[in-house]
């Protein structure tokens, strides 16, 4: 081989399309079609073979399927909806020996999430997005004014670079793309370590009969405080059964924990397992600031989840959405700096970003509490009550339900009071939210207004502090 041939050989291909989103989960499809619909080149770069694309670890519960964006339709994902009749949760105490019925309103489904993942990407395909399978992305590139400018990748051993205007950071928690951007020219929020995040593991199970809680999304608490079981029917034989552990505790068998819960559950004798796969999850507050100078962080990257359950599907879709719609404004302006991104950041604290900050309260509050107590509680207290505090808009525990606990809950008023006083601390916090900075100038005072309250929340619940 000649010189030449042997630089052409070693020299990165390059790929300039309008816009580059870095992973093909429910937010990198969701932004990408969001922009392609509107005529712009678009790829998404997936690490994984196009045989295990869409193939991720996930409870399977699906809260507010009926208005998902419309850049991937919902006749599209519909058929990967496996059971669409559950509508309470199943809590149960087996501290306190008996089970707390919840009803929860609004559409919920449990879905085949493999199906759901390759559905995404054909509905984003449709549209012409680009995918660039069995691609893994290894440095971020930036200019001398530090905008990001484009990836640098490998695929299938070949070096590849891809220059854009603007690229989606969707690779999922702890983005190793985070790793590689020097954020000090924006209010990017680097305030992230593994402590925010939980461990899971999840298994596909195949009953031989019928469960007799089909219609319902089982949780069960861990013998150790901040982790819970779930078992979630994807049909009345086949059923989603994993659990978490928050990673500020010490580490938990995963797979030896789920299995031994298993062989105490009659309705599980001689099951067979499908599939088994773990992951990493946010359970912590939505970034700061999620956009810089040509780059913006979605999803599981930019902690789009709510932080007590993980649950991360309907954020994720709706940060794609508003992600995408700001690249094609900043496209059309030409103009991708942070402040001209910083739209976006409003409208995901606007729609789910600022209660999701609220509800990290109680995250918090769980590392805390005692568990057995925390159980004893709940069990004191109706369902249907239980239901209203935590579906009717606010985060706070209003006075009659208050009253009403007290009243059927003794010994456990020290509980009550801490949980009464940190639903305070919560709806302070969604206050400030609600009034989030229009402009990056303005964060900084708006942030330490933020740590004043989550100071009264360490106060209050005496949790170490998070953050």
């Amino acid at each position: 081989m000649s010189t030449q041939e042997q630089s052409a050989a070693t020299t990165p291909k390059t790929k300039s399309p309008d816009v580059v989103v870095v992973g093909a989960g429910t937010a990198g499809c969701y932004a990408a079609a969001t922009i392609a619909r509107e005529g712009y080149d678009v790829v998404i770069l997936e690490r994984k073979p196009e045989s295990e694309a869409g193939h991720i670890a996930c409870g399977d519960a699906l809260k507010g399927a009926d208005s998902f964006p419309e850049a991937i339709p919902k006749s599209k994902l519909e058929p990967a909806f496996t059971n669409t009749g559950v509508d309470h949760g199943r809590f149960e105490i087996p501290q306190e020996d008996t089970v707390l019925e919840i009803p929860i309103p609004g559409e919920l489904a449990v879905i085949d999430r493999w199906e759901y993942g390759r559905r995404i990407i054909d509905g984003a395909g449709d549209v012409g997005v680009d995918f660039q399978y069995d691609t893994v992305v290894k440095n971020v590139i930036q200019d001398d004014d530090g905008r990001v400018t484009g990836v640098e990748a490998i695929r299938n051993g070949e070096p590849l670079t891809y220059e854009a205007d603007i690229v989606i950071d969707a690779a999922g928690s702890l983005s190793v793309l985070q790793d590689h951007v020097d954020f000090s020219a924006s209010a990017f929020d680097t305030n992230v370590n593994y402590t925010h995040f939980c461990s899971a593991y999840r298994e596909i199970v195949h009953v031989d009969e019928p469960v007799e809680w089909d219609d319902a999304l089982v949780f069960k608490p861990t013998e150790r405080a901040a982790g819970y079981l779930w078992y979630f029917p994807r049909t009345e034989t086949e059923i989603n059964a994993g659990l978490g552990f928050q990673m500020t505790e010490e580490p938990m068998k995963l797979v030896d924990d789920l299995k031994r819960d298993l062989e105490t559950r009659p309705e599980f004798r001689n099951a067979e397992v499908e599939d088994k796969l773990g992951a990493a999850l946010p359970t912590r507050r939505p970034y700061d600031s999620a956009v810089h100078p040509g780059y913006m962080a979605i999803g599981d990257a930019a902690g789009h989840v709510n932080p007590t359950t993980g649950g991360g599907i309907a954020g994720a879709a709706y940060g794609g959405k508003y992600a995408g719609e700001a690249a094609i404004e900043a496209i059309e302006t030409g103009d991708v700096s942070e402040k001209a991104l910083w739209e976006y950041n409003e409208r995901v604290m606007d729609h789910f970003g600022a209660r999701y900050a609220a509800l990290d309260v109680y995250n918090i509050l769980s590392t805390a509490v005692d568990v057995d107590d925390l159980m004893g509680l709940l069990a004191a207290i109706p369902g249907e009550k239980l239901a209203e505090a935590l579906y009717s808009g606010s985060t706070s525990l209003g006075p009659k339900l208050a009253i009403e606990s007290l009243l059927n809950s003794r010994g456990h008023w020290g509980t009550i009071w801490t949980l009464f006083q940190t639903k305070r601390r919560a709806d302070d916090l969604l206050e400030l939210y609600e009034g989030y900075p229009h402009h990056p100038a303005a964060l900084e005072h708006w942030q330490q207004r933020r740590d004043d309250i989550m100071e009264q929340v360490y106060e209050t619940t005496g949790a170490e502090p998070k953050y």
